[in-house]
């Protein structure tokens, strides 16, 4: 079994920067692929970026690059996701997951309970 908390979500203006992190445990060991995911009212989960955790090679959906930047701490066995210059869409419920590849949510057995990201215009 493998344990995701995530923190840092909160509500901050446009514009404005905000970091996720999401702290892993039990046995990661067999679970290579760590993402982000968001879920806006309304929509359906969307990939948002993921990393792999051997390199730290990353890969992000085109609505955030440039402005989101996803990183790791094998240390610390956690998941960064810095965010800048947000803007209203990309308020949502923000999820890290693992034990899956990929983009589709559903390829992903692990998850966290979510952190909310509310951005005011």
């Amino acid at each position: 079994q493998v344990q995701l908390v995530e923190s840092g979500g909160g509500l901050v203006q446009a514009g404005a920067s905000l970091r996720l992190s999401c702290t892993a445990s039990g046995r990661t060991v067999s679970s290579p692929v760590m993402g982000w995911f968001r879920q806006a009212p309304g929509k359906e989960r969307e990939f948002v970026a993921r990393i792999i955790w051997a390199n730290g090679a990353t890969y992000y959906a085109d609505s955030v690059k440039g402005r989101l930047t996803i990183s790791r701490d094998v240390a610390k066995n956690t998941m960064y996701l810095q965010m800048n210059s947000l803007k209203p869409e990309d308020t949502a419920v923000y999820y890290c997951a693992t034990g899956g590849w990929g983009v589709a949510p559903s390829n992903y057995q692990y998850w966290g309970q979510g952190t909310q990201v509310t951005v005011s215009s």
